[in-house]
């Protein structure tokens, strides 16, 4: 039986111009014990798909079931399954860390579970913020509560909607070392990001979602072996020529070429030569995630999808 079952999960929404397809016939299973990845542009449908996981939509049509468990017919089984990080910062004004902890335990009927919650303010940074009001804390610090709050009943699936989105590097390897760890131990993680280089590390397997839709749905190695080519990496100030601006990714001073072969990469760099860009810190590097990302998104790739 899988962890998480989205079956033929369609939703539409109604707008002042008519209707908005968000999702159109998702099916995908997640495995017991899996890191699994659920990517995609803004827009594509990935909080839509959690929002209705979680029991905060309902689809137009199609089935979630949670370990067996219909997330609409039987939502207090599925619900008690699962701890939902939102990509929102949500919190109760009027109590500090540990009451607000003590409180989420509650919700799920468990109790005098002291122990554990002093295990989540440890591992997540919080103990020295256990009696400061929620309102007193930073935008990192609100988040790592949102993290404890979804773990303090122990669920066996964690969802993670954007959970570094806008936080600081010590956060960002604080978290993963302490989810990896519950992965590891057997929770189940259903991990969205625009973070690639993130989910390319933790996640054994990866679906890519572009206007409502599954494009992409396999394994991560297998996702990054239907890029082909490799990569010419470089720093430049000038601006480059047409015929290689239209092929380029630029971040800054740092610009990305995708090259088939060898013979390719000679190419780019004598046209750079030809066109006078001076080329600085140069490398040649194997596709990452996000190349695959992006060819995925641009339609490029016919056999990612299964």
């Amino acid at each position: 039986m899988p962890a998480v079952s989205f079956q033929s999960v369609s939703k539409t929404f109604a707008t002042p111009k008519g209707s908005f397809q968000a999702l159109r016939e998702v099916s995908l299973d997640i495995e017991e014990g899996e890191f699994f990845g659920l990517l995609g542009p803004n827009g594509a449908g990935k909080t839509t798909l959690i929002s209705i996981l979680a029991g905060l939509a309902r689809p137009t049509s199609g089935h979630v079931r949670v370990q067996g468990s219909d997330v609409q017919a039987d939502y207090a089984a599925a619900r008690r399954k699962l701890g939902v990080v939102p990509q929102e910062l949500v919190f109760d004004p009027f109590f500090n860390v540990r009451e607000a902890l003590r409180i989420q335990s509650g919700y799920f009927g468990v109790k005098h579970n002291d122990d554990w919650i002093d295990e989540l303010l440890e591992n997540l940074g919080l103990t020295d913020k256990a009696h400061s009001n929620m309102r007193q804390l930073s935008g990192g610090m609100k988040r790592r509560v949102l993290v404890a709050q979804a773990l303090v009943h122990k669920p066996p699936i964690i969802v993670l909607d954007e959970p570094t989105a806008g936080v600081d590097v010590e956060l960002r390897q604080t978290l993963w070392h302490f989810i990896a760890r519950l992965n590891k131990e057997g929770h189940t993680v259903l991990l969205t990001t625009h973070y690639l280089e993130e989910a390319e590390a933790l996640c054994g397997r990866i679906a890519m979602l572009k206007a409502g839709q599954v494009v992409a749905l396999d394994r991560t190695s297998e996702l990054l072996k239907a890029v082909s080519g490799s990569v010419l990496q470089f720093k430049a100030d000038a601006a480059l020529p047409p015929a290689l601006a239209s092929l380029a990714r630029v971040t800054g001073r740092t610009v990305q070429l995708p090259a088939h072969d060898a013979l390719e990469i000679e190419r780019h760099l004598a046209t750079l030569r030809e066109a006078g860009v001076e080329v600085q810190d140069m490398e040649i590097r194997r596709p990452d995630l996000e190349d695959a990302f992006l060819q995925v998104m641009s339609g490029e790739s016919q056999g990612a999808a299964a």
